[in-house]
Parts: structure tokens; C-alpha cells; sequence
């Protein structure tokens, strides 16, 4: 992986993320990492408003990085309630919201693993959905190791199967919304639960070609190997050079140390990019 330089995408592009936030007023968070460590900077304030989000997105420069812009539908506005969320190496942010939240909340939270349950912190449907995403993850392994990009989406996957086998039962109301990313640093894993998402792993013509030491025919064309040097996901297209494809409906679309992508239709079957 190569660490890459997000304040382009953070402030400076068309319809970049502090340009959302406009309409996503509260809240904001940006989690990087440091030699495989999270670090979490989030603030109930409006990121374009911002003074601290301004300077994070110009010193962040990360292999790995996870920002979102939050408008609330479950919880007050406090900093306990900004995404992405954090446990250990793990991160999440969700795009959405569970149905029914308040009346199944309880539930919920009992079926997340004891010995996580005590870290949440908030009161959102999204940091129940990362613990409940931590407690299906644990099944495949000590969430301290290294969990492949497979069984991260498995267990993605059936979180959000697990959510709308509670919540989804009334056919008469919208389905719950769970368009979700996680990552531990290395591995990442995103989800269409509802809402759009989309996916770039290629530009028109990189803006660094002429410098960059790690450019390659992947940089500037759909991958024949199914390996990538970049994976963006966002909710919106940001314009500029990246060319941007949507998440099928319920796809998950990963990726791992290798930067190998995985592709799944959403029905436990993965396939790897060609």
C-alpha cells in the first residue's frame, strides 16, 4: 500500500466531503493509521465550519483512511455519537439508519458479545451495528490478529442480515438502511445496505504520473490481475480524475493486504476481481 495524501478529497475536489457536510451538519470524523494504530479525530461540529477538520485533512497521510460526515436520525449530537467508530484496529462508519431502532435497541445490544458490549459508548444505531459487526467478526478469530478480507465480509454480511431479521419484520415500513464500511488498517470491506455507494480503483490520467514511483496500468485502467494500487469508496461521486462505479444493490466489495479485490453479490458468494 502506499500512503496517499486525502485533503483533496476531504476540502479541495467538487463535491468533496467537507462540501457535504452542508447538508450533513452533525458531526464529522476522520480515522487514519500510524504503523497499523487507528487514530480518531471526530467533533459534533460542521467539518466545512470546521478549523480542526480543516488541519487534519491536510497533515493525514495514510495508507488507510476512513472520514464521514454525519446527519443524525438516531442520537443526540455529541462527540460520542460521531463516526467512524473504533475498537482495537477496527473502524466503521455507517451510512443510514436501523428501523424501529428505539423499540429493538435492546435486543440488539444483548446480542453483542459481553466483553464488548460494555465499550458502547453512545447512544446510535450505528455504533450497535460496529458492535454487533465486532461480535460476528470474532467468530473468525481474535479481532488483536490478522482477519482475512473473506471473513470480513462474511461477517459483515451476516450483521446485516442479523439487523433486518430483527428489525424488518413489519413489510409495511422501509427496509432498515446499512450501507456500512469497516477496516482494521489492512484489510477494508463495504457494503450497500440501501444507500448508494460508490467504488474507484482508477483515474482518466493520474495528476502524479510524472512523479509517482508506483505508478502502473492499474493507475490509469481497470485491473486485469484483479490487484489495485487504490480503493475509494463514497457515498457521492467526487469529481475529478477517478472514474466511479456503483455498489450493486446489497454487493460487498473488499479488499486485502494485497490490495486484491473481492467482489460479492451479497448471497455468500465471493469472487475476485479479473
Amino acid at each position: 500500500m502506499i500512503q496517499s495524501q486525502v485533503h483533496r478529497s476531504l476540502m479541495d475536489a467538487d463535491n468533496a466531503l467537507g462540501t457535504q457536510s452542508t447538508e450533513h451538519r452533525d458531526g464529522w470524523g476522520v480515522a487514519y493509521y500510524v504503523d497499523g494504530a487507528p487514530h480518531i479525530t471526530r467533533s459534533p461540529t460542521t467539518a466545512i465550519d470546521c478549523a480542526l477538520f480543516q488541519r487534519v485533512s491536510g497533515i493525514v497521510a495514510s495508507e488507510t483512511v476512513l472520514a464521514h460526515v454525519r446527519r443524525a436520525t438516531n442520537g443526540e449530537n455529541s462527540v460520542l455519537n460521531c463516526h467512524p467508530f473504533q475498537y482495537g484496529k477496527w473502524v466503521m462508519a455507517h451510512n443510514g439508519d436501523i428501523q424501529n431502532f428505539p423499540e429493538h435497541r435492546e435486543e440488539l445490544v444483548q446480542r453483542v458479545a459481553p466483553v464488548l458490549r460494555r465499550y458502547i459508548l453512545g447512544d446510535t444505531d450505528s455504533e450497535v451495528l460496529f458492535f454487533l459487526f465486532l461480535t460476528h467478526l470474532s467468530q473468525h478469530g481474535p479481532l488483536s490478529g490478522r482477519i482475512g478480507v473473506e471473513e470480513t465480509t462474511m461477517a459483515l454480511q451476516s450483521t446485516l442480515e442479523h439487523v433486518r431479521a430483527i428489525c424488518d419484520l413489519d413489510s409495511d415500513k422501509e427496509p432498515s438502511l446499512l450501507t456500512a464500511i469497516v477496516t482494521d488498517g489492512t484489510t477494508m470491506v463495504a457494503a450497500e445496505g440501501g444507500k448508494e455507494l460508490f467504488w474507484s480503483t482508477y483515474k482518466t490520467r493520474c495528476a502524479d504520473r510524472d512523479a509517482c514511483p508506483s505508478l502502473s496500468p492499474e493507475c490509469e485502467a481497470p485491473s486485469e490481475s484483479g490487484y489495485v494500487n487504490h480503493l475509494i469508496f463514497s457515498s457521492e461521486v467526487i469529481l475529478g480524475e477517478n472514474i466511479w462505479l456503483p455498489l450493486e444493490a446489497g454487493e460487498l466489495i473488499g479488499v486485502d493486504w494485497r490490495m486484491k479485490v473481492l467482489r460479492s453479490t451479497g448471497h455468500r458468494h465471493l469472487s475476485v476481481v479479473n
